[in-house]
C-alpha cells in the first residue's frame, strides 16, 4: 500500500550550491581594481575624442625687437562632439588667438577656426576640417549627476598623451564668476585634479559620458575643481555652431536648481519637485525692477515650467529681449506672477 505524502518544510534546508545569506565583503585589493577598472574602462572610451589646443597670439611686448618671437603660446585641452570636426572647449583658451592649431589624440595636427566664443560660461567651438570622420564623445546628463559619484577630468596637454585625474563630484549647482563678470550658473564642484592644460577636457562618469567641461581651479585651495555643466555646453555649442554667438535675454539674477518641498508641490498643484532658487539680484537690473528678491524660487515662464537654471537660460534667447515675461515665483508660502522685460547686455 502506498505511503501518504508528506510534506517537508525547507525553510532550514540549504543545498550545497546556494549561497549563504552573509555576504563577505570584497578585500580591498578587489575593491580597488574594481575601482581602477572603471576609471580605466571611462578613459578609454573618451581618450579618442580628447585634444590638445595650442594657441598663437601675437605679443605685442615682443614686437619691437624683430629678432624675438612675435607670437605667445597658450595651451589648453578640448573634446571632439562632431564626425565632422566641431570641438568644444573653454573660452580662456581660445580667446584672441591668432592661430589655434589642434593636435589628435593619433598625433594628427589641423589647423583650427573659431566657430563661436561664450565667455559667459567660458565656453567655445573650434573647428578642423579632417579628411575622416572623427570620433565625437558621447554627452551625458547633467540632471543625472550626483553628489559622490565618480568623476573623472581628462585631458591632452602641451602635445603628450591624455591625462587622467579622477575624484567625486563635491557639489552641484555652484555659481562660479567668468571673465565677463558673469556668474555661471550651476557649475560641477570635483576634488578630481586639473593639470596645467587641462582646461576645456571632458569631465566624465564611469560610463565615459561626459557630465562637464573642465573651467577652472582654485589654487590656494585643495582639491577645487570646477565644470561648466554638459546640459549648459549642449545650449552654448547648438547657438554658436548656428549663429557664432549666443545671444541671451538678460534679467539680472544669480541662481542655482534647488529641489522643492513636498508640501509646496502639493498645495500650488505643480507637476514639477524643482525650481531656480535666487541667490542675488543685480542692482539697476530688470529682474529688481520687477521687484524680485533674494529667495525667491522661479517655477514657471510664461505658464511654462521651469524646473533648473539650464531652463531658465534655455528660455532666456535672444528673441525675449525687450518682450515682457511672465514669471512664476514662490515666495514664502505665495505663488505669485511678475513681469520682467528682458534685455540684451546689462545696464
Amino acid at each position: 500500500m502506498p505511503q501518504p505524502l508528506r510534506l517537508v518544510s525547507n525553510a532550514n534546508v540549504q543545498p550545497e550550491d546556494t549561497p549563504s545569506s552573509s555576504v563577505t565583503p570584497l578585500p580591498d585589493a578587489d575593491l580597488l581594481d574594481a575601482y581602477s577598472q572603471a576609471v580605466t574602462t571611462a578613459a578609454q572610451r573618451v581618450s579618442p575624442s580628447v585634444v590638445n589646443i595650442e594657441v598663437f597670439q601675437l605679443d605685442r611686448q615682443r614686437t619691437r625687437n624683430p629678432q624675438r618671437s612675435q607670437e605667445a603660446r597658450g595651451n589648453g585641452s578640448g573634446f571632439i562632439i562632431t564626425p565632422d570636426g566641431y570641438i568644444l572647449t573653454n573660452s580662456h583658451v581660445v580667446s584672441g588667438a591668432a592661430r589655434i592649431e589642434v593636435t589628435l589624440s593619433d598625433g594628427r595636427h589641423f589647423q583650427a577656426d573659431l566657430v563661436g566664443d561664450d565667455p559667459d560660461t567660458d565656453l567655445a567651438v573650434v573647428r578642423i576640417h579632417a579628411p575622416t570622420q572623427l570620433v565625437p564623445a558621447k554627452l551625458g546628463d547633467s540632471a543625472a549627476v550626483k553628489v559622490g559619484q565618480l568623476a573623472i577630468a581628462i585631458g591632452n596637454p602641451y602635445g603628450f598623451q591624455y591625462t587622467v585625474t579622477a575624484g567625486v563630484v563635491s557639489a552641484l549647482g555652484r555659481s562660479l564668476r567668468a571673465k565677463s563678470g558673469r556668474l555661471i550658473d550651476s557649475v560641477i564642484q570635483t576634488d578630481a585634479a586639473l593639470n596645467p592644460g587641462n582646461s576645456g577636457g571632458p569631465l566624465v562618469n564611469a560610463r565615459g559620458e561626459v557630465i562637464g567641461v573642465n573651467t577652472a581651479v582654485i589654487y590656494p585651495a585643495q582639491g577645487i575643481c570646477f565644470a561648466t555643466s554638459i546640459d549648459t555646453a549642449k545650449f552654448v555649442a547648438a547657438s554658436l555652431i548656428k549663429d557664432g554667438k549666443v545671444t541671451r535675454g538678460y534679467i539680472g539674477i544669480a541662481g542655482q536648481t534647488v529641489p522643492l518641498h513636498r508640501r509646496i508641490v502639493r498645495f500650488f498643484n505643480l507637476s514639477t519637485e524643482q525650481g531656480v532658487l535666487i541667490i542675488t539680484v543685480e542692482a539697476n537690473s530688470p529682474a529688481q525692477t520687477a521687484g524680485l528678491t533674494e529667495g525667491d524660487v522661479i517655477v514657471g515662464i510664461n505658464g511654462m515650467l521651469i524646473a533648473g537654471i539650464d531652463e531658465l537660460h534655455k528660455q532666456l534667447t535672444g528673441d525675449r529681449v525687450g518682450v515682457p515675461v511672465e514669471l512664476t515665483i514662490i515666495r514664502g508660502n505665495e505663488q505669485r506672477s511678475l513681469t520682467v522685460v528682458p534685455v540684451s547686455s546689462r545696464p
